[in-house]
């Protein structure tokens, strides 16, 4: 009988999880032909989200539940998922019903037919503003065309993945992680399922606008030098226009001898050529902080306990 696992990350998730079970539960209990394993990573909430969990697994065995040590983020919590699953394929959702746990069963037929990872791709995006819906598209555009790796568009982390592509997640171990990126670098057979987003059941999302675009730095730096190709291209076209201009000054006042407006003009260029300045070191400066980073190999997390019991 093969094994199956689902995965999901939890921070203080504690009104969404009764609702989440149920439906779980419905599922697993439909479909006895797998061995069913269900890994909560309680990503150090503040709320009761490990006590229910702890309630839950007392009530039913196949419910896991792994305690960080404090909140680490959802790519860290995924990773030490990745770590600890034991199935021969991984479902990888969220703990607010956004993905909807009746779209596994379409996932693990085409499982059975020799995917490894099937990834769902979300045909409506549910309640959200209409300027994160811009901004994400935008990102995904800006991403697939700067990147040699074929990124999937509007895709989450809602998928179900093979256990090859278990094991290659496990061994890529940055600290700086943007895991939607490395479904598309590991590779293997994948396939498309189109679902549309839910709403969440209960309480907020924990991605808010600033949380939003520290993921979006990360997944650029992480996959793409673009953006240090554009600053050297910007410094050359600033300077073949700071020439040009001088050049264009000294004929000037060559062959018409009009005065040149000195402070205005040399107010404008220092200003100008300061920003351009300030904006590649920034860019610069989000390398080198990964390399800084990665440079002092920290663990990515570290587990309190696992199913109740302290870890070693």
């Amino acid at each position: 009988m093969k094994r199956v696992s689902i995965l999901i990350p939890a921070y203080n998730e504690e009104e969404s999880l009764p609702l989440l079970y149920r439906r779980l539960a419905d599922l697993m209990d439909a479909q006895p032909m797998y061995a069913w394993e269900v890994l909560f990573v309680n990503d150090g909430s503040r709320d009761h989200t490990l006590a229910i969990l702890a309630q839950l697994r007392e009530s039913d065995p196949r419910i896991n539940y792994l305690d960080l040590s404090r909140n680490y983020g959802k790519e860290a919590a995924m990773l030490a998922g990745f770590d600890y699953v034991t199935g021969d394929c991984m479902v990888i959702m969220d703990a607010d019903l956004q993905h909807p746990p009746e779209l596994i069963p379409d996932m693990l037929r085409l499982w059975e037919q020799g995917y490894d990872d099937v990834y769902a791709r979300r045909r409506t995006r549910g309640r959200e503003s209409f300027l994160r819906r811009r901004l994400t598209a935008a990102f995904y555009a800006l991403l697939r065309h700067t990147t040699r790796v074929p990124m999937q568009p509007n895709t989450g982390d809602f998928r179900l993945l093979d256990a090859v592509c278990i094991r290659a997640l496990r061994r890529l171990r940055e600290s700086q992680r943007y895991t939607k990126g490395m479904f598309s670098w590991i590779g293997f057979r994948k396939h498309e399922l189109l679902f549309d987003q839910q709403d969440r059941v209960a309480g907020q999302s924990k991605w808010g606008f600033f949380k939003l675009l520290n993921l979006a730095i990360e997944g650029i730096t992480s996959f793409t030098v673009a953006p240090l190709r554009i600053a050297s291209v910007c410094g050359a076209i600033v300077s073949l226009l700071a020439f040009a201009y001088g050049l264009f000054i000294l004929l000037k006042n060559l062959i018409y001898d009009d005065p040149v407006a000195g402070f205005p003009t040399l107010m404008v260029t220092i200003l100008f050529l300061g920003g351009v300045q300030l904006l590649c070191i920034g860019i610069i400066g989000e390398y080198l902080g990964r390399i800084f980073t990665e440079t002092k190999q920290r663990p990515v997390y570290f587990v309190s306990s696992y199913n109740g019991e302290r870890a070693d």
